[in-house]
């Protein structure tokens, strides 16, 4: 198949699985926000934290190390699998002795073992899923994503309506999903026929794991940008003032869905694609479509941003979330571009890389938000994560040209961040005729990136309909 073809069709699958989970997000927001209040909410937004810090580092990070190898067809798969499990066995051992320190936490005092809950069954579930993805088997993967998408909104639904857990509820309703869909995978793709106890070759296993442990402290630098202004925001101001910026962080999780839903089947690509020249026009003609949907979607949800807020809490103490959504959304594009750039090291295996430029951007973000969120509040938290993200962006778009130099055509890009950023400052400060220029600027940043969208989608309609007209890799 067609390297764009297969892209496409991974991507459309993927969607289909992928959406349902991320649009979860909006479908439950008005209930969450209805039957727990902003402290209640900023208490869960910690406790969901702790566990994905965890997380990489119960699993080692050996989820990262299932996908790239599982990849690879040199690689048994059983071998993959096989480390897979018993990595992450091993790590929640560990963390099991550690149960002591973890609940003198005062974030997650009282609430460790809901973290252990999580943590398990989230590095469980990702690694049957992330197997399948490996594998091949992108149709299951996406069938699972839509189950477990009903999953969680039927547990919700009892554990938070019918059984008013409230905090344990929430994440017992996440646990059980996650449950569903791990014992739901690993019968239906027969996971247990890849499980060895014995004759698991140690070079595969040392492999993974040199390949993985680099990751770990990389995966915690990318929880910090994402993550450390909940905490500091806490300490300084309190669990509501978090509970209002964990609210205007789900809003950017809609320029996330674009991204997830194209990276799982670019990741695929990225990998198994052959030959520099190719490579380069390959990722080149990739990235620049990429970056154009990216900034559009951002600019439509600056746009509309408030009217998102209403419509996504039914507590209106909740509504002043919207001011901070802004800087969140533009933050979140060039943290999409990031991980893009991200697949690279990962095609190379070069983790190592991946790892210095998250530690720059996450040290950037950590004192940015100890010097701005005195004096700014929880904005100073946003424009933190903004400045973070934009500096692993651009180290890696510079690194990066080692091994794939990408064609970026900076001009465009420098023109639709100063639109961002100009639509920003509009929303926050609340200018006169502010939505006369939020439209405006919307539809200049829709009419500048429109055009490359739409020659790309017509040149690959084009290979489809059986290679008429001519491309860049002709």
């Amino acid at each position: 198949m067609d390297k764009y073809r297969k892209l496409i069709s991974n991507t459309v699958i993927f969607a289909i699985g992928t959406f349902s989970s991320k649009v979860l997000v909006f479908f439950l927001m008005p209930l969450y926000t209805s039957v727990l209040d902003p402290e209640s909410y900023g208490v869960v937004d910690l406790i969901v934290q702790t566990g994905n810090l965890l997380i990489p580092i119960v699993s080692i990070g050996v989820i990262n190390a299932v996908v790239r190898f599982g990849l690879d067809d040199a690689v048994r798969k059983s071998d993959v699998f096989s480390t897979g499990i018993f990595t992450i066995l091993g790590g929640f051992a560990l963390l099991v002795a550690c149960y002591p320190l973890l609940d003198m936490i005062p974030s997650i005092a009282g609430h460790t073992v809901l973290v252990y809950v999580f943590v398990l069954m989230s590095c469980t579930r990702s690694l049957c899923s992330q197997f399948v993805r490996a594998k091949g088997y992108v149709r299951l993967y996406a069938f699972d994503g839509v189950l477990s998408t009903i999953a969680t909104i039927l547990f919700n639904v009892l554990y938070l309506v019918v059984f008013r857990w409230g905090i344990n509820g929430y994440i017992m309703a996440i646990f059980s999903a996650d449950l569903l869909s791990s014992i739901f995978l690993f019968f239906t793709a027969k996971l247990y026929r890849y499980i060895r106890f014995r004759g698991i070759r140690r070079d595969t296993s040392t492999a993974m794991l040199r390949y993985c442990i680099p990751l770990i402290p990389n995966t915690v630098f990318w929880w910090i940008m994402n993550a450390a202004d909940r905490y500091i925001v806490t300490e300084m101001m309190g669990a509501q003032a978090n509970g209002l910026l964990a609210v205007a962080y789900k809003v950017p999780t809609i320029v996330n869905l674009v991204s997830t839903i194209f990276m799982d089947a670019w990741q695929i690509s990225a990998v198994t694609e052959k030959g520099t020249l190719a490579r380069e026009r390959f990722f080149t003609k990739v990235f620049r479509t990429y970056q154009s949907l990216l900034f559009s979607a951002a600019s439509g949800l600056i746009l509309i941003s408030k009217l998102l807020t209403r419509l996504l809490t039914s507590n209106p103490s909740y509504y002043p979330s919207w001011q901070f959504i802004p800087l969140l959304v533009m933050a979140t594009v060039f943290s999409c571009m990031g991980t893009f750039l991200g697949t690279v090291y990962i095609a190379e295996k070069k983790s190592v890389f991946t790892l210095v430029t998250t530690a720059v951007g996450a040290i950037l973000n950590v004192g940015l938000n100890l010097l701005l969120i005195p004096q700014y509040g929880v904005n100073g938290a946003t424009f933190a994560t903004l400045v973070g993200y934009l500096c692993v962006f651009v180290l890696r778009a510079i690194d990066t040209r080692r091994y794939i130099r990408i064609r970026m055509n900076v001009t465009k890009m420098i023109f639709n961040t100063a639109v961002l950023g100009a639509q920003c400052a509009v929303m926050i400060l609340e200018l006169p005729y502010w939505i006369a220029w939020e439209i405006g600027l919307t539809l200049l940043m829709i009419v500048t990136n429109l055009g490359g969208i739409v020659m790309t989608l017509q040149k690959l309609l084009a290979k489809r309909l059986g290679g008429k007209g001519r491309t860049d890799d002709n």
